[in-house]
């Protein structure tokens, strides 16, 4: 177990490390989006979309990448990407540079993501995969946790030029311990995982697929994207703190940065409930349905406390839907063909990670936020019926 233990926690180690600059472009773009030289409310989606629109080409080769080659050299690789795009973004404020710096960061992304999920199947079990899963999930979320902070806040006092260098320097000084954080694993070791079964497609993988789907849409787009939108709808006059001003996009930062926050502590717990639950469909449908009424009190709110306290309540359930949909996933791929179904699982989120800022800033110039939401809340509680009834007919793997 400590063996398990220490793989996925450099794995989660260097993940951090590469998402602060993605992490900071989520809360810091829809409010400073003219400081990046965006011309058009709809390039932000654009930029927000792209890069997880070029996974969907990109994980199935990265998939054969890691059938054949060691997990630290798609580590690597990643790491330099990664740090190569966070420079784009403060040093070169153009609409097509950045775009290209958003495609090269959705193929790091590819190589950190589905090398943390193929770590946690061949170290995993079904005993503590959940918990594993958490951990993951957990510890490369403190990136996310610190570029959103840095984003929201920093830019707020600075500039973008200060953060993405701070950044940068730590991206560089992250690389070289790939070599330390993660082993060289034996090609042949890898290739028995993958190939343990071959049959994989049934009705209950594909309920999985598509609960991956809807999670990619809801949480990594649509909400991600925005919530300093929601947050600056409601929130109309900025506080000052001594000389801090706190404006829409440090309160969007700090609720964004809040579930990657109890992300260590609450993942992993979440991860050994779900391991131990008699019933995880069951729970995995109370979530959804949970989360779908949270979008839908989001969506007309007119009171700033109230929509922190909602907000908070939403980042609970959020945390708890990402890691029973990566848990399901994971067993499912441990008893059938590993890179098959997590490169299939990884594709589907990712359209849904994307399609969900596409289809929100598109709504947003024709209707508000309000039905953004709305929209959001109601596909949730329709999934979580369809789920329902699926489970009264018994399918199982």
């Amino acid at each position: 177990m400590h063996t398990a233990k220490a793989r996925v926690v450099g794995v989660s180690i260097l993940t951090a490390v590469a998402i602060l600059g993605d992490a900071m472009l989520l809360v810091v773009l829809p409010i400073y989006w003219e400081d990046f030289g965006l011309t058009a409310i709809w390039q932000i989606g654009v930029l927000l979309s792209v890069n997880r629109f070029i996974r969907l080409p990109v994980n199935p080769l990265v998939g054969l990448f890691y059938s054949r080659f060691s997990l630290r050299s798609g580590m690597l690789i990643a790491m330099i990407l990664a740090t190569g795009t966070t420079a784009a973004y403060g040093l070169f404020p153009d609409f097509l540079i950045l775009v290209l710096a958003r495609v090269v960061w959705g193929i790091a992304w590819s190589l950190l993501r589905l090398g943390g999920f193929l770590t946690i199947i061949e170290v995993g079990s079904d005993r503590n995969r959940g918990q594993l899963v958490g951990l993951y999930n957990g510890l490369w979320g403190i990136g996310g946790l610190i570029g959103m902070l840095a984003g929201g806040f920093l830019v707020d006092q600075t500039s973008i030029q200060f953060v993405t260098t701070v950044f940068v320097i730590c991206g560089l000084l992250g690389t070289p311990f790939v070599w330390y954080l993660v082993p060289q694993v034996s090609r042949t070791k890898k290739e028995a995982v993958n190939k343990k079964h071959e049959k994989w497609r049934t009705p209950f993988v594909s309920m999985v697929l598509l609960t991956g789907f809807m999670m990619g849409t809801t949480i990594f787009g649509l909400f991600s994207a925005t919530l300093s939108t929601l947050v600056e709808h409601t929130y109309e006059n900025a506080w000052t703190v001594w000389i801090w001003t706190i404006g829409a996009a440090s309160i969007a930062g700090f609720m964004q940065a809040i579930r990657w926050g109890w992300g260590p502590f609450l993942s992993p717990l979440i991860g050994r409930k779900l391991d131990k639950a008699n019933s995880p469909v069951l729970w995995l449908i109370l979530t959804i349905l949970s989360t779908g009424t949270m979008f839908v009190l989001l969506s007309n709110i007119s009171s700033v406390g109230w929509l922190l306290g909602y907000l908070l309540v939403f980042q609970l359930l959020s945390n708890v839907f990402v890691v029973a949909a990566d848990t399901f996933a994971t067993n499912v791929a441990a008893k059938t063909n590993g890179v098959k179904m997590m490169t299939s699982y990884t594709v589907i989120v990712d359209v849904g990670a994307a399609v969900g800022p596409l289809f929100s800033y598109l709504l947003l110039e024709l209707v508000g936020v309000t039905i953004v939401y709305l929209i959001a809340g109601c596909s949730l509680m329709v999934f979580a019926a369809i789920w329902l009834t699926f489970l009264w007919r018994k399918e199982e793997l």
